[in-house]
Parts: structure tokens; sequence; C-alpha cells
């Protein structure tokens, strides 16, 4: 129970504001869609692409053993943080 917990957490919370769940609150605010279609369109698109990243993780935890496999997602965020306040400054 204690490992859903953490899972859940550190999805949703990475989930908030980010541009996924824009899309979606825009989905939803046009009158061209139905809320509850959004909803099951969003919910399923979500589904697969954690599926994709699961399978995609533990293929990896079976090839990259030695590879600090959190430093690297770790890195990565970094990244995309400098990229995006690079693109701030740079007018993007």
């Amino acid at each position: 129970m204690n490992q859903l917990l953490v899972v859940f957490t550190a999805v949703f919370l990475a989930e908030l504001g980010d541009k996924t769940q824009i899309a979606t609150l825009l989905f939803a605010a046009s009158e061209e869609h139905t809320p509850f279609m959004v909803f099951l369109a969003a919910s399923a698109a979500l589904v697969a692409s954690t599926g994709i990243a699961v399978v995609l993780g533990s293929t990896a935890e079976r090839y990259l053993t030695a590879v600090p496999l959190n430093l690297i997602a770790g890195v990565g965020f970094v990244a995309i943080g400098i990229w995006t306040i690079w693109g701030h400054f740079n007018g993007a």
C-alpha cells in the first residue's frame, strides 16, 4: 500500500498544471466536447502513456542495472528546466 501511495502522489503532483492538464481543461471548456467524453479520452490517453512508460522502464531496468536510473532521470529533469528557462529569456 505504501508503494501505491508513493507512486500515486508522485504522478499526481507531476501532472498538476502540466501541458496535458491544460489541454484537457481546454477540451472540456469547448462546446464541441462533452465533459464525460473528455474525461474518458484523457483517462485512456494517460493509461496508455503510463503503460508505455512502465514497459520501457521495466525493460530498461533489466538492461541498465549498472546505470543509476534515478540520476539519469534527475539530470533529464534539470536539463528540461534549464531549456525552459533558456527559452524564457531568449523570447522563445
